[in-house]
C-alpha cells in the first residue's frame, strides 16, 4: 500500500507569500555561509543534506486530498479539496499509459475545503472515466451540485462527461471496495464527519479521519476512535491545533491536536501517525515546531510499542 499526499491544509488553501520565500532565501544563505555550488544539482544537495525543512522546503498549501494506491487498480482518493486538482493531472499521465479510468472518492464530509477541487478535476471531464463517490453524507450529490450552480461556478456539474455515481456508505459496515476492505466511523464535526479504515489483502491498513474533535479532558468516551484505529499501520489524522489552540480559543471548532492525536494512536497501538489538516494560518516554521514538539511528546508518553510521528506535506509518499 502507497499513500500519496495531495493536500494537506484544512479550512483554505493558502499560499507562500514573498515574505516567507525571501525569509527561507536568506536563511539559506546564512547556511551556506559563503559557499560556492557548481551546479543546481550540487545546491539541491546542500538543501536536502543540511537544512531543516521549514527552510528547503514546505508542507504546502492546498486542502485535503489523499490518495491510497494497492487495490485492484482503480484510484482510491480520500476528499476532494484543491489539492485534486494536481491529483487529477497526474492522474491523466497514468490513465495516458494504461491505468484504469475508475475514481473511488471517500468523503470525510461536505464542507468547502473537501469539495473544491472536483470542478477542477480534469478527469471528470473524460467520457471514458467512471467516478463513484461514497459518502456517509445522504446529500453529498446535492453539495456537489451546489458549488457548481451558475451563481458560484460557470460549468455547470451537468456539463461533466464521466460516469458519476452516487453510495452511501454506513458506520458499523465492511465494505469490499477498489480491492480493498473499507470501514466507516461516524466522528464530532459539524454536519458530522466520516473517518475511513482501508485494509488491502496483505494485510496493510490505513486510516484516514480527519475534521474530528477529540476533547483531552473527555477522553474516557474515546474507545470506540482507538478501537477503529486498532493497529493501523499508519493513522493519518487531524491535528489541526496545538493542545493550547484546541483548549482555549477553538474548542467546539470540530478539529483535534497532535497531543490528543498520539494518546489515540498510543492506545490503538498504532505504528505511524501522519500529523495533518493544517491549521491555515501556521507558518513552515510553525508547523515544523508542531511536528518536533509531537516527537518529544511522543517519546515521554511512549508505551511498549513506538509509534512514528510523521507531518505530512504536499507531495509526501509513504509506504505500508
Amino acid at each position: 500500500m502507497l499513500v500519496r499526499f495531495w493536500g494537506t491544509r484544512g479550512s483554505l488553501a493558502v499560499a507562500q507569500t514573498a515574505g516567507a520565500i525571501r525569509g527561507k532565501i536568506a536563511r539559506a544563505l546564512v547556511a551556506a555561509g559563503g559557499r560556492g555550488f557548481a551546479d543546481t544539482a550540487e545546491a539541491e544537495a546542500f538543501v536536502d543534506r543540511e537544512l531543516d525543512f521549514a527552510t528547503g522546503g514546505t508542507y504546502g498549501g492546498a486542502t485535503t486530498c489523499v490518495e491510497i494506491e494497492g487495490g485492484d487498480g482503480s484510484f482510491i482518493v480520500c476528499d476532494m479539496g484543491t489539492g485534486l486538482r494536481e491529483f487529477g493531472i497526474d492522474a491523466f499521465r497514468r490513465c495516458a499509459a494504461g491505468h484504469e479510468r475508475t475514481y473511488h472518492f471517500f468523503m470525510s464530509h461536505l464542507h468547502w475545503d473537501h469539495i473544491g477541487g472536483f470542478p477542477f478535476f480534469g478527469p471528470a471531464f473524460d467520457p471514458n472515466a467512471h467516478i463513484v463517490i461514497h459518502s456517509g453524507h445522504a446529500d453529498a450529490e446535492q453539495a456537489l451540485r451546489r458549488q457548481q450552480e451558475e451563481i458560484s461556478f460557470p460549468v455547470a456539474f451537468d456539463w461533466l462527461r464521466a460516469k458519476i455515481e452516487f453510495r452511501t456508505l454506513a458506520p458499523g459496515e465492511t465494505y469490499r471496495i477498489g480491492g480493498l476492505d473499507v470501514e466507516v466511523m461516524e466522528q464530532h464535526h459539524s454536519h458530522k464527519s466520516y473517518g475511513y479504515r482501508f485494509t488491502d489483502d496483505a494485510g496493510k491498513t490505513a486510516i484516514f479521519s480527519t475534521d474530528s474533535e477529540h476533547k483531552i479532558d473527555s477522553m474516557e468516551g474515546e474507545a470506540d476512535v482507538a478501537h477503529f484505529f486498532r493497529d493501523a499501520d499508519l493513522v493519518i489524522c487531524d491535528t489541526m491545533y496545538s493542545l493550547a489552540d484546541a483548549v482555549s480559543m477553538k474548542e467546539d471548532w470540530g478539529h483535534s491536536s497532535n497531543i490528543v492525536a498520539i494518546d489515540l494512536c498510543h492506545e490503538a497501538e498504532a505504528k505511524r501517525l501522519a500529523l495533518f489538516h493544517h491549521e491555515p494560518i501556521y507558518s513552515d516554521d510553525d508547523i515544523q515546531r508542531m511536528h518536533q514538539e509531537s516527537i518529544r511528546y511522543e517519546e515521554l508518553t511512549r508505551r511498549e510499542t513506538p509509534l512514528e510521528v510523521l507531518c505530512a506535506y504536499d507531495g509526501l509518499e509513504v509506504r505500508l
